[in-house]
Order: structure tokens, then C-alpha cells, then sequence
């Protein structure tokens, strides 16, 4: 793990590198998704902006609400501490921040739904890399098989070996990601999202197995429910649009071709 790299004597946070990469990564694959279906690729940099801006907030108030007790005395102070993000939290700002865009610029419905599919995949992917660069403590349950690793010079570091599940995250998400591309096409609209619901929701929800979180409420822990509540909104919403006409696009009609002139 490097938890941080030297750049001509500025030292650089490699979280944060993999969390701006992520950024990018989404950008790069919206506006490809934009041009493909003819709208502007500008808009790319404006729905990243809105999803990091809602997504930073979010993602410390989630932390401010699971860690009340440390903030209480100063909730302001709390709210723009450089440390404690939730993804969670994250997920639900940018959401509203990119909801909130949507309906300005008109595009708000399915097609949004959609186009922030693979990149959701993609940035959670990539954000795993620096969580495991880092050894920031998303780290997995003590364990002897034969690629556990240690974390003794993560940012919450740790001698005994461990699950690296950062790494299975970013492999799991990374192979959703390009699941969810090679369908962007196939399926009609709203139904790549309810697939990114229901696969994002069953990878946490199974790595948590693995992970060292406390469990809650009949022995699952909070991730886990909150990925069964994705799960969930996955599948309903993958069952109705079956019964509404199916899955799959309709297939594009064939050109017809100009009747033959009359001599």
C-alpha cells in the first residue's frame, strides 16, 4: 500500500488521486454515452460537478448522522472536517444534486437513470483502488488464505492479515461496469439502472460477509441493509418492466427501400 506519494516534494494523498480518477473515469464515459445518443458532451463536466459537489456533502452528513456523538458540540466545524466520508452518503447527494441538474436542463427520467449506470460502477470501482492504497481500514476480517495481506502502514493500519475486499470490490464493480456498458443498447430504458441496483446491491452486500463491520439488526450490518433495500429496488423494478413489454429493446425496423421508378 502507498498511503501517500511524493510529487517534487508535494506530498499527495493517494485516496484522494483514486477518488479525482473516479471523477474523471465517470466524465470520460458520460460524455462518450452524450455524443452517442445525441446530446451535448459538455454536459458531462456539469453532472460530474453537481454529483461531486452533492456527493462530498452527502457523503459527511451520512458520517455526521452514524457519528453524532463526536460532531455535537460543532456541527459546522464537523461538517467541513477533512476526514470521515460515508459511500452511502455519497450515493444519496450526488443523486439529488445530479436529480436537481436534470430538471434544469430537462433531461430528467430514464435516460438520466441510465446514463449514471456505468458510471456509478466505474467510479465505485476505481475509488476501491485507493481505499486499498490507502489502508484506510475497509479491510477485511483476519485471515490466513493464501493472498491475505497486512496493512502496517495504512492510514488505520493493521500486522495481521487480513481479506483485501478492496480488491475484491474493484474487480467485482469493475466487471458490473463493463457488463452495464456492453447492455447500454440492449435493454430498453430504465432497465441498465434497475440492473446496476440489484448487481451493486448483491457485491455489498455479500463483501460485508467478509468485512469488519459490526453487525446490527439480526446480525447484518447497516451496509447490508441498505444493499437490501437496493436489491430490492432492483428487482421489482426489473420485474414490472417484464411485464410491461420486456427487457430487451424492440428491434430497429429495416430501412425500406424507394419503389423502383416506372419506365
Amino acid at each position: 500500500m502507498q498511503p501517500e506519494i511524493d510529487l517534487l516534494g508535494l506530498p499527495l494523498k493517494t485516496f484522494g488521486l483514486m477518488f479525482a480518477l473516479g471523477f474523471l473515469a465517470a466524465g470520460a464515459v458520460i460524455s462518450r454515452r452524450l455524443r452517442e445518443t445525441g446530446h451535448a458532451p459538455d454536459w458531462a463536466y456539469e453532472i460530474v460537478f453537481a454529483g461531486l459537489i452533492g456527493g462530498l456533502v452527502g457523503a459527511r452528513l451520512y458520517w455526521m448522522v452514524q457519528n453524532y456523538d463526536q460532531v455535537r458540540g460543532d456541527l459546522v466545524g464537523g461538517l467541513f472536517s477533512g476526514s470521515g466520508l460515508v459511500w452511502y452518503g455519497g450515493a444519496l447527494g450526488g443523486a439529488a444534486a445530479i436529480l436537481a441538474w436534470a430538471r434544469w436542463r430537462g433531461i430528467f427520467g430514464l435516460f438520466l437513470a441510465d446514463l449514471c449506470a456505468v458510471p456509478l460502477a466505474l467510479g465505485y470501482a476505481i475509488g476501491r483502488i485507493g481505499c486499498q492504497l490507502s489502508g484506510d481500514g475497509d479491510y477485511g476480517k483476519p485471515w490466513n488464505g493464501p493472498w491475505a495481506m497486512a496493512y502496517p502502514k495504512g492510514t488505520v493500519p493493521t500486522t495481521t492479515p487480513v481479506h483485501p475486499t478492496p480488491v475484491y470490490e474493484t474487480l467485482a464493480m469493475g466487471l458490473v461496469a463493463y457488463a452495464l456498458w456492453t447492455l447500454r443498447d440492449v435493454v430498453r430504458p430504465g432497465v441498465l439502472f434497475a440492473i446496476y441496483l440489484a448487481l451493486a446491491g448483491i457485491e455489498r452486500f455479500l463483501v460485508e460477509f467478509l468485512r469488519r463491520n459490526a453487525p446490527g439488526a439480526l446480525g447484518l450490518t447497516a451496509p447490508q441493509w441498505e444493499s437490501l433495500a437496493m436489491m430490492a429496488a432492483g428487482g421489482v423494478w426489473l420485474w414490472v418492466a417484464a411485464r410491461r413489454g420486456g427487457l430487451r429493446r424492440a428491434p430497429a425496423a429495416p430501412p425500406t427501400r424507394p419503389a423502383a421508378a416506372h419506365a
